[in-house]
């Protein structure tokens, strides 16, 4: 009865909380605002707040309505479109912020900084504990320093980079990143919310660059948008969402023993947007083999560099990040956006992205709260004996 409810009804829901589309609402936001819409459909903040504290596997489930919600809103196209769109506007924190940036060159946050190198802004993921893992205590800042460096008149390009981590193995050393965090994933502190709120939010801007809320939505639709290559600095291992990061990214580099994992399968969940991007990248046959059976690609292998643009020693990455962006922006990057457009339009129109993602929300919702999902979490990752 609810799925039929929304495919015939979620564009009414969505066109009551933003005013038949006439203001943009973010996705975290729609879910709670639609909740008041038509009692019964969503869960309630009151009702998510219950469940606070409880770890994954003593949760009721609730936020699955969401993922059917959000599916049947990007599904629908109009509606759809709005949504991406509005999760491609620059933040208001990030628009506070940018006159400090401007003026210091730096912003430094609770779970990433972004700072100005020469021509660069450089984001850098801090979550040293848990090997730069993303949470719900990251998510926020990763996307306004993604915003920081694009709205940067001063950078030309963009830089993504891992910071220093605390765990006994790589102590003092740089990790891009371990992907979701899954002690805090297997403790219930992930919401549902947080996939979409993160694909559709600074690795889309990554890939699509910062849309005008006074104009289309980008790409196919005519929409402007504030956009730089992206440069990645692979250091000791991508695993999982890191991984999916390298997908969007203009230029890769990667430091020779590195590696690249999507261990989904044994995470219970499905890799964000990789089952459409990675086939781009190693074709098919590789891609199902990372994705469904946790192949390994090291980042200096004929497979790894399908990926990985360049192999540097250990050490060089920092020379390495000079050289590049130098050589990228040494004839002016001009012509930069209108490539990224380009190659955009022929391999991911923002419509094919929003399909994509009407069937992830959903998807993702159920394999959220699967008993598998647990199962893996203390079969492989040992997560019931670890501390949030």
């Amino acid at each position: 009865m609810r799925a039929r409810f929304l495919r015939r009804h979620a564009d009414a829901v969505y066109d009551a909380v933003t005013a038949r589309r006439s203001r943009f609402v973010r996705v975290e936001e729609l879910v709670l605002r639609a909740a008041d819409v038509v009692p019964g459909l969503l869960p309630t903040a009151q009702e998510l707040a219950a469940e606070d504290g409880l770890i994954q596997r003593d949760r009721s489930g609730l936020e699955i309505d969401q993922g059917l919600f959000l599916s049947a809103v990007l599904r629908h196209e109009s509606c759809g479109r709005h949504l991406c769109h509005a999760m491609l506007l620059p933040r208001a924190e990030a628009q506070s912020l940018l006159p400090q940036f401007e003026r210091e060159g730096r912003v430094e946050l609770s779970g990433a900084s972004v700072h100005r190198s020469g021509k660069a802004a450089v984001v850098t993921q801090n979550n040293p504990r848990f090997l730069n893992a993303e949470d719900q205590t990251s998510l926020d800042a990763a996307e306004i320093c993604v915003d920081l460096a694009l709205l940067d008149r001063t950078s030309e390009i963009a830089v993504m980079r891992g910071g220093v981590v605390e765990h006994p193995k790589y102590k003092g050393r740089r990790v891009f990143g371990a992907g979701i965090n899954l002690t805090h994933l297997y403790h219930g502190r992930i919401p549902f919310v947080w996939y979409l709120q993160r694909d559709l939010g600074y690795v889309n801007k990554i890939y699509r660059g910062l849309a005008f809320a006074d104009d289309a939505p980008p790409d196919e639709f005519g929409g402007n948008s504030i956009e730089k290559p992206w440069i990645a600095a692979v250091e000791s291992f991508a695993i999982g969402g890191h991984c999916q990061i390298l997908l969007v990214m203009d230029y890769v580099l990667a430091e020779r023993g590195a590696f690249l994992t999507l261990p989904a399968r044994k995470e219970g969940i499905i890799p964000g947007a990789a089952n459409m991007r990675m086939p781009r990248f190693t074709g098919d046959r590789i891609a199902r083999q990372a994705i469904q059976y946790e192949r390994r690609l090291d980042c200096d292998s004929p497979e790894g560099r399908l990926i990985c643009d360049e192999i540097v020693g250990t050490g060089e990455m920092d020379a390495a990040l000079e050289r590049v962006v130098s050589g990228l922006t040494n004839s002016g990057v001009v012509s930069a956006a209108s490539n990224r457009r380009a190659f955009r339009i022929a391999q991911e129109p923002l419509d094919a992205f929003r399909a994509y993602f009407a069937v992830y929300a959903r998807e993702q919702a159920y394999c959220h709260f699967s008993p598998a999902l647990i199962g893996n979490l203390e079969r492989y990752w040992n997560a019931q004996s670890r501390t949030p």
